[in-house]
């Protein structure tokens, strides 16, 4: 497999791409490397290769002449003698052509060149960019088929955008944060993709077996000795039997995957055996801090003034059971009307105590969470009550606010995204305000600390407040086990 590297530092790969089983890859010949420096594309006497962003701004940009002829001359040798530089208004330019007997003319159009060559040199052509896709585990393995791969390592801002309309390449990302230049995430890359080729391994099966092979995390591992400053190494893995250590070795690799990346299982074909595993690990639960309300008064009416509405037997049921399946401990629906409290009375008290209780258990279990209050204030002074703290108010809403609503003069509460929230789930609790009708009243918004992005801020935008509360919880806790 060759790779070809545009850098700006080929000598930023002399170590890490000579030692270990990098290098003895090299010897038997299974990777092999060229590095293209873009400065020696240029013509000028300073071998310039950024220059300042158009519009203004810090920082410089990587520039596309010396980028797009590096890259084709790597498939055409004759390129640079076909299309020298372009500038015909610098005279010290043009006195350095000279010196090399090159003549000005227009670079070949992406079109022209692109008749004439396939790219069959440049392979996969990989940019590498915090804005990127991220890199992944299954990349590398679609990687190691390709008998070539070219990557770019920015610099500076990073690459002139128009590179990615004259060129076939994929962006990519080794994830979110931010280096001074490609070249250290390009040898990250290169040693994902080479040891996964026939022969790089001492070990044929090392490679399968690793973190991400199959999709979830690596099981741990142990060697002499067996104890050590009291801590022993699992009784199993001494036991000798194999099928009894290959199933602790999968159900460890569950069990890691769940504590540390969660999110990975949700492409897994999981097993009611898996799931048993998972439901042992002890995790911190997010929802044990998390508490919803259902606003019916003071909310917006249909002609945008305050009201009060009145209850729906589906809300009821259905906010319920989402709540007791993600684990809420309390669902608050407040109404100011002794009609409305009455009647919630009656249908909490039939299914929690009454008949409904003996013939649909599971519904008793989760009406069993409803606790009726005037207003929001009753839910935060009973949550008070049991925590010793003051929630968190967090409002929802179908529609984003416009600039001229955060100016007026009520205070309009700051927006918070899901990974902020689920960062102050750990620490406080946090009180879910839906409203009813046509949405909070900007009386009770301006009592909020904050504002949860709408589920859908454009088109369509008319879920019941039933469906809008299963997907909330779901977006904010996502722990499906």
């Amino acid at each position: 497999m060759h790779f070809n590297i545009i850098t700006l530092f080929p000598d930023f790969f002399n170590g890490p791409l000579n030692i270990g089983l990098m290098s003895k890859a090299k010897e038997k010949q299974l990777v092999s490397f060229s590095f293209h420096n873009p400065r020696d594309y240029t013509f000028d006497i300073h071998h310039q290769v950024d220059d300042k962003p158009f519009g203004g701004g810090s920082g410089m940009v990587m520039m596309l002449e010396p980028l797009v002829r590096c890259l084709r001359s790597i498939d055409d040798k004759n390129y640079i003698k076909r299309n020298p530089p372009v500038s015909e208004t610098d005279s010290e330019l043009n006195k350095e052509n000279i010196k090399l007997g090159l003549k000005q003319k227009t670079l070949e159009s992406t079109q022209t060149w692109a008749k004439k060559h396939s790219s069959t040199q440049l392979g996969k052509v990989l940019l590498l960019s915090p804005s990127g896709k991220p890199f992944t585990q299954k990349m590398a393995q679609e990687l190691s088929k390709e008998e070539k791969v070219t990557i770019l390592c920015g610099r500076y801002e990073g690459f002139d955008a128009r590179i990615e309309e004259l060129f076939e390449l994929e962006s990519i990302s080794l994830g979110d944060f931010v280096l001074n230049g490609g070249e250290s995430a390009s040898l990250a890359i290169i040693e994902s993709v080479s040891r996964l080729l026939p022969g790089f391994m001492g070990d044929e099966n090392s490679a399968n077996e690793e973190s991400f092979s199959n999709g979830l995390l690596e099981y741990s591992h142990y060697t002499r000795p067996e104890n050590f400053e009291e801590i022993s190494v699992p009784e199993v893995l001494r036991s000798g039997n194999h099928a009894k250590i290959a199933l602790w070795r999968k159900e460890e690799s569950l069990r890691q995957t769940f504590k540390t990346r969660p999110e990975l299982l949700t492409d897994q074909e999981l097993y009611k055996e898996d799931v048993e595993v998972i439901a042992q690990v002890a995790k911190e639960k997010l929802a044990r801090n998390l508490h919803c309300a259902l606003v019916h008064s003071p909310i917006t009416g249909k002609d945008k003034k305050k009201c009060t509405v009145s209850l729906t037997n589906l809300d009821i049921h259905d906010i319920a059971r989402s709540s007791c399946t993600f684990g809420l401990r309390n669902f608050y629906i407040s109404t100011p009307l002794k009609d409305q409290q009455k009647l919630l009375d009656d249908i909490v008290l039939h299914w929690v105590r009454g008949v409904g209780a003996k013939a649909n258990p599971d519904r008793a279990k989760a009406l069993a969470l409803v606790k009726c209050v005037d207003y929001i204030e009753g839910a935060v002074d009973d949550l008070y009550q049991q925590t010793g703290e003051y929630p968190i108010l967090i409002g929802t809403s179908a529609l984003l606010p416009s600039k001229k609503q955060k100016n007026k003069k009520i205070a309009y509460p700051k927006n918070i995204n899901f990974n902020e929230l689920r960062a102050l789930l750990k620490q406080k609790p946090v009180l879910l305000v839906f409203g009813t009708g046509h949405g909070l009243h900007s009386e009770l918004i301006a009592k909020l600390n904050f504002m949860l992005p709408p589920i859908r801020p454009s088109g369509y935008n008319h879920l019941s407040v039933r469906s809008a509360v299963a997907i909330m919880f779901d977006r904010i806790l996502g722990d499906w086990f």
